[in-house]
């Protein structure tokens, strides 16, 4: 066992030094997306492959068709565990929004302290590197690295991640551990720290009635005429019941009901849907009825329309029938809900209610995802969240999580593992916003909690 005493004194003797090793990472202007910035993406991956190898990891650059990875192994006995981030970062526009420029990092006072400001501040370098000054003690005080884990940087996260999937798969022997940490998730409070242990998966389309071969004179054809928003209209409205439940058939198969004791966890995280809805100008949950708000974003499904249209929408008015009307429809999925099930379902109800001289068209983006499940009996998770609650002021829940984290499920699909999802960013961080900023106790209590779970997870 390592001395964790002594790790956590040498991460808060070398504080100034890690701000300055996480500034020069903050300075390269890795955005992934444009090809224009293509050399400072390598730029940056090479400056990681070095600063590993200088803490006792063999590093190199993998080439991809796209940025490269980033893969090191520390060596040794021990679990063997694979740590994810990523080291792009979203384009920095609109650039007049910034109070200082993106990639000038600075230390500012905020609203809850001091925090670092920049472009790829929390999402991820931060965080990467909130995890990279764990394992820099760790080398200070034992002599090496933590043992027998990898690291696994992408430079393509923030543009869709286009070479994952093949290195995943091209390289899973090398790839594959015991367990996986991902550092890309946040904080439920500045003072709670939260293992997300759910994510929500996702079906969507885009759905098209059409009728008449035209749009039509409302004066001359409304009556008579198959008018395709009311049709589309009838199809939405029986969608949903009146207590917020999807009625497609079999759309709840699959959906467990939250264990009591993570409930628990949760109702001690002291969630208001006043202040949640409030703060967007809303005030009554919508959800279903039967369910809390919080349980409403991260453990239940969802059916939403997030787009709708049909006619003349310009300004002015034109009496017409529109010839089609169409929306876009996403369904969040959890638990083991089947999601091309779900999406015949949604088809066919479509296809029942369409009546004469009226057709639908389906257009769907992908085959869809299912949502994920982390499971919270593993000993080693909970081992982790006690080690979490002893750094910070209040005791650390497994929080669900509303979105989506593709990584996680490739994880589990190609290399047959589970991943614990812990990060220090807050609600307020401005991801892929002008003024990003990372919470300075963010980077130093969480280089502090990564050395924590380190040491209970090396106890296996």
């Amino acid at each position: 066992m390592p001395d964790l005493d002594a790790i956590l004194a040498q991460l808060d003797s070398d504080r100034d030094a890690a701000i300055e090793r996480l500034f020069a990472l903050l300075r390269m202007e890795s955005v992934s997306t444009d090809p224009a910035y293509k050399d400072e993406c390598r730029k940056a991956a090479e400056w990681l492959v070095e600063d590993l190898k200088s803490i006792g990891f063999e590093a190199s650059i993998r080439d991809t068709p796209g940025h490269p990875m980033v893969v090191a192994h520390s060596g040794g006995d021990g679990p063997r565990l694979l740590f994810y981030g990523h080291y792009d970062v979203q384009p920095v526009d609109p650039l007049n929004l910034w109070s200082a420029p993106p990639f000038e990092p600075v230390i500012a006072e905020g609203a809850q302290g001091p925090e670092i400001r920049a472009r790829g501040a929390t999402d991820d370098k931060g965080q990467l590197m909130t995890f990279v000054e764990s394992c820099r003690a760790w080398k200070a005080v034992t002599g090496a690295p933590p043992p027998n884990l990898t690291l696994l940087f992408e430079g393509e996260e923030e543009s869709g991640s286009p070479s994952l999937v093949p290195f995943l798969e091209a390289n899973k022997e090398e790839l594959k551990a015991d367990l996986a940490l991902v550092c890309d998730t946040g904080m439920w409070n500045a003072e709670t720290p939260a293992i997300s242990t759910m994510l929500r998966g996702m079906v969507s389309d885009t759905i098209t009635v059409k009728a008449a071969d035209r749009d039509l004179h409302s004066g001359m054809f409304g009556g008579p005429a198959a008018n395709p928003i009311r049709v589309l209209a009838k199809i939405l409205a029986s969608l949903h019941d009146e207590e917020g439940r999807v009625t497609l058939p079999g759309f709840y198969d699959g959906v467990a009901d939250t264990p009591p004791e993570i409930l628990a966890q949760w109702k001690k995280l002291g969630f208001s849907h006043e202040d949640f809805l409030g703060a967007v100008g809303l005030s009554t949950p919508a959800g279903e009825s039967d369910y809390s708000t919080l349980e409403q974003i991260w453990a239940r499904p969802t059916l939403e329309f997030n787009g709708v249209s049909g006619g003349y929408t310009g300004a002015g008015f034109k009496t017409v029938l529109p010839a089609e009307a169409f929306v876009k429809i996403s369904c969040r999925l959890v638990g083991d809900q089947d999601p091309a099930k779900i999406r015949k379902a949604l088809h066919q109800r479509f296809k029942n209610m369409l009546p004469p001289d009226c057709t639908v068209e389906f257009e769907s983006r992908n085959g869809g995802s299912p949502g994920i499940v982390m499971p919270v009996d593993d000993p080693r998770f909970e081992a982790a969240r006690r080690a979490l609650s002893d750094e910070w002021p209040n005791e650390a829940a497994f929080a669900g999580c509303g979105g989506s984290i593709p990584i996680v499920g490739l994880f589990q699909s190609i290399l047959g593992m589970n991943s614990l999802l812990i990060g220090f960013g807050l609600d307020d961080d401005r991801i892929h916003s002008p003024n990003e900023k990372y919470s300075l106790t963010s980077f130093q209590k969480g280089a502090r909690s990564w050395a924590r779970v380190l040491a209970a997870l090396s106890k296996d």
